[in-house]
């Protein structure tokens, strides 16, 4: 299905790398992809590297000892943070660390540098990185979980819009003491990205017109709210029960 896609490369990809955008998060399942994928043919364009159109992501998030960037997110807090190391596998390993910043009026504001490698510890050029783009000090954080995953990205032909379609999920936690993994093979987590909400995307029109809802949470939200037991879940136990719904209870959990 995805080669029926007209390619966009890399180098095409600057024009819309939307820092500062507004996001729709949506879940739903495996087996509405294809239909999706199909009405999404005139008007999307799909990411094309080295003729690879499915792209491995590894993720490794950071929070403070105590979660208190989950905790913002749990509460409904605005001007609050993820902090993450990005590497992108089929590019030669590409990394990055990156910030991301929900402000009051909403926005998404993303930063990051290129970096050699994904580390434990926020150092040298990641640790310049956040004095300068941050309000933390790296010796807050910590390593909480990797978040991977299989990612396809669309441009919008018609509109400033970037749309990443996710699959293969899964959730590992970094205590070398507990190790465990979830999977979700049935799950799709899709994003678009926008500047501004009311930028017409054909993308949610499709999955509205297929009963599918937004949701908000976030995929380091969703990964903490399954590996940790400590952290306050309340808030979030609707937006989890809808995915795991959306993911036809294909949850896979390896080690203890």
């Amino acid at each position: 299905m995805i080669k029926v896609f007209e390619p966009v490369s890399l180098p095409e990809m600057d024009g819309v790398k939307l820092m500062d955008r507004v996001e729709s998060k949506y879940v739903f399942p495996m087996a509405h992809l294809p239909e999706i994928l199909e009405g999404m043919r005139s008007d999307y364009r799909l990411l094309e590297i080295n003729g690879v159109r499915v792209h491995r992501y590894e993720s490794l998030y950071y929070d403070t000892p105590d979660f208190k960037l989950f905790e913002k997110h749990h509460r409904g807090m605005l001007n609050r943070w993820k902090l993450r190391f990005r590497k992108y596998v089929d590019s030669d390993g590409l990394t990055f660390f990156e910030s991301k910043f929900k402000n009051i009026k909403e926005r998404t504001i993303k930063n990051r540098v290129n970096v050699p490698e994904i580390t434990d510890a926020i150092e040298g050029k990641a640790e310049e990185f956040l004095k300068e783009f941050t309000p933390f000090a790296s010796d807050m954080f910590v390593p909480k979980l990797w978040t991977n995953c299989s990612r396809m990205t669309f441009v919008n032909k018609n509109s400033e819009e970037r749309l990443t379609i996710d699959t293969d999920l899964s959730f590992i936690k970094t205590d070398p003491a507990e190790q465990l993994t979830l999977r979700f093979p049935q799950m799709v987590i899709a994003e678009s990205k926008r500047r501004k909400s009311s930028s017409v995307s054909p993308f949610i029109r499709l999955v509205r017109a297929a009963g599918v809802r937004e949701s908000g949470m976030s995929k380091y939200c969703f990964g903490v709210y399954h590996l940790f037991s400590s952290v306050k879940k309340n808030n979030f136990k609707p937006v989890v029960r809808f995915a795991h719904k959306m993911a036809q209870g294909g949850m896979v959990r390896t080690g203890t």
